[in-house]
């Protein structure tokens, strides 16, 4: 169980740097540009590993359906939304408090979808968890949610749903094959629509821009799933999931120290309440999954 938690540890640590990143990368880049063309940077990198370990380049046919769904997810879902979210105005340290409900909604997810089956006392702190992001994000927006965060809010459903197909695939495939696979059959579309963008966005490549764009693409987009999906299928989706409630504070040190955002108390009491009812939402006991 240690090591499922400890691999999902090491995909937090490299998510948490995403909105940074993209934060980066957005003062040389096109938002759409940054959310396709980091997918599809990532899938060349997947295709590579897959001829250097000569795996079979394509995922058995039984499960291209699922792939097709965790690519709507994490490879146009989460990119698109969160980027278009933080060219909008939203903050690094603001959208990772919004999206700091993320690990309750894939454990959702899990319900519904691998047979994981929470106490009552889940979705008590699940609604516990929902009100809080709900006063921030209103009371960050001069009382009305604002379009970021709309944005954040599909960004986050995206992402839940992407995480828990990939986990659950991840149980008999290696997760690093997972992304890969999701990458490799995204490529038909990512790699000419990255083609057109460059040409029709006007890129301004500058240094910090190439330096966020980078990140995104190689580990944001790839590395981090490694172990991220391999820590899903050890420690469980909910129980794994549950590491990633440390991610919304991470991304808020980053934004303190590479962007150099302003981290009021609000967003910090807004981050810890979080973080206190998403554990109660993961920590509260577990049925075994229905078959």
């Amino acid at each position: 169980m240690w090591r499922g938690s400890a691999l999902a540890a090491l995909g937090v640590v490299g998510f948490s740097g995403s909105f940074p990143g993209t934060v980066f990368a957005l003062r040389g880049f096109d938002p759409y540009l940054i959310s396709v063309g980091r997918a599809a940077v990532a899938a060349g990198i997947a295709l590579g590993c897959l001829l250097v370990t000569r795996a079979p380049l394509l995922p058995p046919r039984r499960d291209v359906g699922s792939y097709i769904v965790i690519a709507f997810g994490i490879v146009v879902g989460f990119p698109l939304f969160s980027g278009l979210a933080l060219d909008a105005g939203s903050s690094s340290a603001h959208a990772a408090v919004v999206t700091g409900l993320l690990p309750a909604a894939t454990a959702v997810f899990a319900v519904l979808r691998a047979g994981e089956r929470p106490r009552g006392a889940f979705w008590v702190a699940c609604a516990a968890g929902a009100a809080c992001v709900t006063v921030f994000a209103v009371n960050r927006g001069g009382g009305h949610l604002t379009g970021a965060d709309l944005l954040l809010l599909a960004a986050l459903l995206s992402a839940a749903v992407g995480y828990t197909e990939g986990g659950r695939l991840a149980r008999e495939t290696p997760g690093w094959r997972v992304i890969s696979y999701t990458l490799v059959l995204s490529a038909p579309i990512t790699i000419p629509v990255t083609a057109v963008l460059a040409v029709v966005t006007g890129p301004h490549p500058t240094g910090p821009a190439l330096a966020g764009f980078a990140y995104v693409s190689l580990v944001s987009m790839f590395l981090g799933f490694i172990p991220w999906y391999a820590g899903l299928a050890l420690g469980g989706i909910a129980r794994a999931g549950q590491l990633q409630l440390a991610q919304p504070l991470l991304t808020v040190v980053w934004s303190w120290l590479l962007l150099h955002e302003e981290v009021g108390p609000v967003t910090l009491v807004a981050a810890l309440a979080v973080l206190v009812c998403v554990a109660a939402t993961q920590r509260s006991r577990t049925a075994a999954p229905r078959p």
